[in-house]
C-alpha cells in the first residue's frame, strides 16, 4: 500500500508531498477500528499550528476526512463492529495518512456514515460542517430571525455555512469574489437575502449591510479574514476582497458576535470601545480545538453526527480524484488554489 505524506523543508520553502510505501497493518488495538477508506478529503496542513503545539514530524500525514466501512474492530471497541459505514476527521497527532487504502483509526474519532450521503459528499462535507456548526452554534446561537453576514459565501466552507444559517431559520446576506461566485450563490433555494459582489472592490460592504436591515447591522459575522491595515500596506488582490476590520465593526449590531477566522486579529482601544458600546463579542473560530482538547470529545462527535443528519446540503465539492492525482491536487490545495473541496475517490 502506498499513503501520502507532507514533507517539511527548510523555513520558509513550500512543504513537498511524496508517496510512501506502508507494510501491511497489525490486527487493531484495543480502542481502534481498522477502516478501509473509500474517500478523503483534501485540506491546507498548517505547518505553523503543528510546530506551535510541539508536533514537529519530519513526515506529515495528509489527509484526514475520511469516509470508508470497517474492516475489523479492536476487542474494546463498543460503537462499531464491521461492515458498518462511517466517517471521520483524523487528529492532528495521528501516524495515519488518510490517503492510504486501509488504515487504523481510533474509534472515538469516528461516527456512523448516513445511508443516503455518498462516500466523497460524507467526507468533503465533514470538515467545513464542524467550522460551521461550532461557528453558528456554539460561538453565535444563530437562530431565527437573526441576520448573519458570512464573508466568501461561495468557498466551500462559506458554502456550508449559507445552508446551515438559513436551515436554523437566520436572514443570510453573504460577499462573492466574483460574478460566476455571486451567480452561484443567488441560484441558491431558499434564496439568500442579498449577495454582495466584492470583485471591483467598488462597493462599501458596511453600507450595503446597513441598508439591508435599516441601519440595525447585523447580528452575526462569520469572517474570511479581514483587512488589518491601511490599503498601502497589503497587496491589491487581498485589499479588493477582504473588508477592513473597522467595517466589520461598523456594521455589526447592538449584541452582536463576531467570529473571525484571523488568527493575528490586533484590536486597538478605539476598536475596542466601539464593541463595548455595542455589548458585542469577538470569538475565533479554532475548528482544531475539539481535537486538541479530549475533555470535549462528547460535543465533538454530536457535532460530526448533526453535520451529516443535516443533508441534504449542497456541498462545494470538485469531481472525484484518484490516488494517483493526490499529489498534484494537494500541491494545488496547499497553495490555496482549490475553490472546490479536493475529494481523493478509492
Amino acid at each position: 500500500m502506498k499513503a501520502l505524506f507532507g514533507q517539511r523543508n527548510s523555513p520558509g520553502e513550500e512543504m513537498t508531498f511524496v508517496f510512501q510505501d506502508r507494510e501491511n497493518l497489525p490486527a487493531p488495538g484495543d480502542h481502534e477500528v481498522k477502516v478501509q477508506v473509500r474517500a478523503c478529503a483534501l485540506s491546507w496542513v498548517d505547518t505553523k499550528l503543528l510546530s506551535e503545539i510541539k508536533l514537529k514530524k519530519e513526515l506529515v500525514p495528509v489527509g484526514r476526512e475520511i469516509s470508508g466501512v470497517v474492516l475489523e474492530v479492536g476487542s474494546k471497541v463498543t460503537f462499531f463492529q464491521p461492515d458498518d459505514e462511517v466517517v471521520g476527521i483524523l487528529p492532528l497527532d495521528s501516524e495515519e495518512s488518510g490517503l492510504c487504502e486501509v488504515i487504523l483509526v481510533h474509534e472515538h474519532y469516528l461516527v456512523q456514515k448516513p445511508e443516503k450521503v455518498c462516500w466523497a459528499a460524507a467526507a468533503g462535507t465533514v470538515r467545513d460542517g464542524l467550522r460551521a456548526y461550532t461557528a453558528l452554534h456554539y460561538l453565535a446561537q444563530a437562530s431565527a430571525g437573526k441576520t448573519v453576514l458570512l464573508l466568501d459565501g461561495a468557498s466551500p466552507f462559506g458554502t456550508i455555512a449559507v445552508q446551515l444559517a438559513q436551515h436554523r431559520g437566520a436572514k443570510v446576506i453573504c460577499t462573492a469574489h466574483s460574478l460566476e461566485d455571486k451567480q452561484f450563490l443567488e441560484r441558491l433555494r431558499p434564496p439568500v437575502a442579498r449577495v454582495i459582489d466584492v470583485s471591483h472592490g467598488k462597493i462599501d460592504v458596511a453600507e450595503s449591510c446597513l441598508e439591508e436591515t435599516g441601519g440595525l447591522g447585523v447580528d452575526v459575522v462569520l469572517d474570511a479574514g479581514v483587512k488589518l491595515y491601511s490599503a498601502e500596506d497589503e497587496s491589491a488582490s487581498k485589499s479588493q476582497l477582504l473588508p477592513h476590520k473597522h467595517d466589520i465593526i461598523t456594521l455589526l449590531g447592538v449584541g452582536g458576535h463576531w467570529i473571525t477566522t484571523e488568527k493575528n486579529l490586533q484590536l486597538d482601544p478605539p476598536d475596542s470601545h466601539s464593541l463595548f458600546l455595542k455589548g458585542a463579542t469577538v470569538s475565533f473560530l479554532n475548528d482544531e480545538i475539539w481535537n486538541l482538547s479530549n475533555v470535549q470529545q462528547g460535543k465533538y462527535l454530536y457535532i460530526l453526527l448533526q453535520t451529516l443528519s443535516l443533508f441534504p446540503f449542497r456541498p462545494q465539492l470538485d469531481e472525484p480524484i484518484p490516488l494517483y492525482e493526490a499529489k498534484v491536487s494537494m500541491e494545488i490545495v496547499q497553495k490555496n488554489q482549490a475553490r472546490k473541496r479536493q475529494v481523493i475517490h478509492f
